[in-house]
């Protein structure tokens, strides 16, 4: 009979027990899987999702460890964002993105902002293979390549006043509903009206990609099945809405960095 995992909560937080901990960690585990095989989607094959799961469990302990039962918070929503961080924070240490690849998406990605500042709407796929002088299956291709730098898209990091120790990631800030100070306060609510507006701004598709992917929690192979799309389709579709929203971004990027 299984045992109700709010009498194990209490008895690790409240009594301290290492073993309820261990239960925990345990009976979690399965959002680590999760979320690393979510993430390892748009990652090169030189990336293990073995790899991924274990920078996850420190990410599942923090977020054990971190937790506070007494509030109305479920634990996976708040475990999600922590497993997520964790894993992104082992990939950067890993420097797994190549040095070449890292540029053409900084190059794909100042386009797209100089020729939708040009235009003022968002720029087709011809216009930016235009842009870049390469054919529409170039662009394609290229997509195709730096798809992997996007998957940290959403947990770039926010500097707080005191410098590393107090940074935060985006996608904590739209999650955190008890900011420290006025000064965060007004940084959150200046963070989620900048982001609001810029997805907004997306192409109908990759609004509805943004929205399915990061808010709802959706694969992207599950996305292609509510979109009719495939999977390559979709990713494809992520990449381009990222690479916008950077570039918009970018002027306010002492926001975003």
């Amino acid at each position: 009979m299984k045992r109700d995992m709010s009498t194990v909560w209490i008895q690790y937080k409240e009594g301290h027990e290492l073993e309820s901990r261990d239960e925990l960690i345990v009976h979690y585990a399965y959002l680590v899987k999760y979320v690393a095989n979510r993430l390892a989607i748009n990652l090169s094959s030189t990336v293990e999702v073995d790899e991924l799961i274990s920078f996850g469990i420190e990410g599942l302990i923090d977020a054990i460890e971190k937790f506070d039962h007494k509030r109305n918070i479920k634990f996976e929503t708040y475990a999600i964002t922590r497993i997520r961080g964790s894993i992104i924070d082992g990939l950067r240490s890993m420097d797994w993105v190549p040095v070449s690849v890292r540029q053409k998406s900084k190059e794909l990605e100042k386009t797209y902002a100089i020729l939708e500042a040009r235009l003022g709407r968002s720029a087709t796929d011809a216009e930016v293979a235009s842009e870049l002088g390469i054919s529409l299956q170039e662009f394609a291709s290229l997509l195709h390549e730096v798809a992997s730098t996007t998957v940290i898209s959403l947990d770039d990091f926010i500097p707080g006043e005191d410098g590393e120790n107090r940074k935060k990631r985006i996608v904590d800030m739209l999650e955190d509903e008890q900011a420290e100070d006025a000064i965060e306060l007004l940084q959150l609510g200046e963070v989620k009206q900048l982001l609001a507006q810029t997805i907004a701004r997306l192409p109908e598709k990759e609004k509805t990609v943004v929205t399915l992917y990061y808010y709802e929690g959706l694969t992207l192979k599950e996305i292609g099945a509510v979109l009719s799309l495939s999977e390559s389709r979709i990713s494809q579709l992520h990449t381009k809405a990222i690479m916008r929203m950077r570039g918009s971004l970018s002027k306010r990027r002492h926001l975003v960095t």
